[in-house]
């Protein structure tokens, strides 16, 4: 399965060729007096020895056409008095918007994204399998990304029609005598290869080209996707480390001339701040950025200039030495389009390469620096792309009778995805939904359920975010809520595989970054965050309704089915046996909503009195 080309956009971009070959003011004023080079005769201006290229990028859209509702639908931004403010922002009318006046000035511009386009998307996107998001980033006019680990979701052959087009194999094309185009910008997958034949599932790399100016571009997920998709998703498929991957790439594209080079890595990071203006390269105590990406920078060959990181949903520009030690800068723009990041990388036509000098500049650095980014928010309170409003609105029309559908109601938010706790009001909903759908004898006869907290994709959100009135949840919200409609398991488990799935939720591949499972009622137990490892959970405190685990006996577990197929490092939760499949995830949430509320009297957010946390 391989890409198509990408599809003839010149006319688009180009300007001028006067335009094109612009100087490029401050930077060339400091180049040497050769290094301008006036033509002879004929007047010609011989092109300047840089070029300023404009490099956007974003990342972890997650099909999020319409602004995001409540917390998600947010950035944190740090105040010159050092007090934070909640800024709304996203929304791919205003993404539209910012990206196209960002561009305005720029004869040389890329657009480049950082994987995650779709996948665990609102019902506007996912109900038609993400083809009005990848409508919406043509129209964007996005360069190129990498793939992330949802673009697995739905397995190889589904991602391979999402680049080349052609109407979905079972439910065919959603709208008459209009056939799905797929993207016209390449998905990179350098380091995801078929089982079979050892080859990329589609395009490794890319090269991005303008009046000489040439720019590579390698794209990667991270190495452990086949943990955090259902085993359909990557079925065929084999992941490679990210370094190796990128390096031999580069490698490959240095050889064929093009040395300016920039990678797309769908892994990232956690920076000390959770602000998106916070100084990442700030030398205080405590600051900086932590998690997976500083290794994989670290590893990166020197002859990539730049990293676009995602996964982790922060925000964040920093500068990580590369191999050789010089400074070298690692980007990510939060997600759900809520901003984007600008990058001006100077491009020398002698060498082809990208200058790379001192660290980016800011009020600690006014020196001039190479390159130079920062993070900018896609404000609300500008105007909207209309092209983007109607693609909206069409989609809308053709979701309508299924998304507006009153599902239940609730008297104030219940904090899903925007809680920072380890236990989330919206986390003990989805649970209880779980085992009161699954407790039956003929349904499984659960005892306890589990839920991934990644799984939870939103917050439900009081305030009506359309005309269903405020506290109504609608199908499109709990979609939103809960979109992979993955199947419910229920399976037999001893009290010590419990144990140890509860332990492997501090330990292991969850050691520095936990992944507390949200846990149905009547499970209690104590976390102590001043331990390590397994020991954070002080086992003689588990306890379910008021009875201690006793680790020979068997247990009915109800769990979905990524989660009874040992993703997230839960290898305990996929030993199960005797499994049923009940209904799915959605089903049993919409079914517990329609159980336990009405408009006179609906349901409020759950108590979080699970699990004691100790820190």
């Amino acid at each position: 399965m391989s890409a198509t080309p990408q599809k003839n956009r010149a006319s688009r971009r180009v300007l001028a060729a006067a335009a094109g070959l612009a100087t490029v003011g401050a930077l060339v004023a400091a180049m040497p007096a050769d290094a301008h080079g006036h033509g002879k005769g004929h007047g010609h201006h011989t092109p300047a020895r840089t070029v300023d290229v404009q490099l956007l990028s974003f990342n972890d859209l997650h099909g999020n056409l319409e602004p995001p509702a409540g917390s998600a639908g947010s950035v944190t931004e740090t105040q010159a008095d050092g007090t934070t403010k909640a800024i709304p922002a996203g929304g791919v009318e205003y993404l539209a918007s910012s990206l196209r006046a960002a561009r305005k000035g720029h004869p040389y511009s890329i657009t480049a994204a950082g994987g995650d386009m779709v996948g665990a998307s609102p019902l506007l996107s996912g109900l038609f399998h993400d083809e009005p998001t990848i409508e919406a980033l043509n129209k964007i006019d996005l360069d190129v990304t990498s793939v992330g680990n949802h673009e697995f979701d739905e397995g190889a052959t589904e991602l391979g029609r999402l680049q080349n087009g052609g109407c979905h194999p079972v439910e065919g094309c959603y709208e008459q005598d209009k056939k799905f185009e797929g993207a016209d910008f390449p998905y990179l997958a350098a380091n995801v290869t078929d089982e079979k034949t050892g080859k990329p599932i589609l395009k490794p790399y890319t090269v991005w080209k303008k009046n000489g100016v040439k720019i590579g571009f390698i794209g990667v997920t991270l190495e452990g996707t086949p943990n955090i998709v259902t085993a359909n998703g990557v079925k065929g498929l084999k992941f490679h480390d990210e370094i190796e991957t990128v390096n031999k790439y580069a490698k490959e594209l240095d050889r064929q001339g093009v040395k300016s080079i920039v990678a797309l890595i769908h892994e990232g990071g956690a920076p000390a701040s959770s602000s998106y203006n916070y100084d990442c390269d700030s030398p205080a105590a405590g600051d900086g950025i932590s998690g997976p990406i500083t290794d994989i920078a670290k590893g990166i060959s020197p002859k990539v200039d730049a990293l676009v990181t995602g996964h982790t949903h922060q925000a964040y520009v920093c500068t990580i030495p590369d191999p050789a030690g010089n400074p070298r800068l690692v980007t990510s723009a939060s997600s759900f389009g809520k901003l984007y990041t600008d990058t001006t990388l100077t491009y020398d036509r002698r060498t082809k390469d990208i200058v790379r000098t001192a660290v980016k500049g800011s009020s600690k650095h006014p020196s001039p620096a190479n390159p130079v980014s920062a993070n900018h928010i896609v404000t609300r309170d500008q105007a909207k792309a209309t092209d983007m409003t109607e693609l909206i609105a069409r989609w809308n029309t053709l979701a309508a009778p299924i998304s507006n559908r009153p599902q239940g109601f609730i008297s104030a938010d219940i904090n899903g995805r925007g809680s920072t706790a380890p236990e989330k009001p919206l986390g003990n909903l989805i649970a209880d939904a779980q085992l009161e759908g699954l407790a039956p004898a003929d349904k499984g006869g659960a005892v306890v359920a589990f839920m991934n907290p990644g799984g939870i994709r939103a917050d439900l959100v009081y305030k009506a975010t359309a005309s269903e009135g405020d506290g109504v949840v609608t199908y499109g919200e709990s979609f939103t809520v809960q979109p992979f409609t993955n199947m419910m398991n229920v399976v037999d488990l001893t009290g010590a595989q419990l144990v140890t799935a509860l332990q492997q939720q501090v330990s292991g591949s969850n050691e520095a970054s936990p992944k507390i499972l949200q846990i149905s009622k009547g499970l209690t137990y104590t976390l102590d965050m001043t331990k390590t490892g397994a020991a954070r959970v002080v086992t003689d405190t588990i306890k379910l309704n008021g009875e201690a685990i006793d680790p020979a006996k068997s247990y009915r577990v109800a769990m979905n089915e990524f989660l009874a197929g040992g993703g997230d490092g839960f290898a305990a939760l996929g030993a199960g046996t005797n499994k049923l499949v009940g209904a799915s995830d959605l089903d049993l949430f919409n079914a517990y909503l329609a159980a336990h509320s009405t408009a006179a009297a609906p349901l409020a957010p759950p108590a979080t009195d699970r699990i004691t946390v100790v820190k």
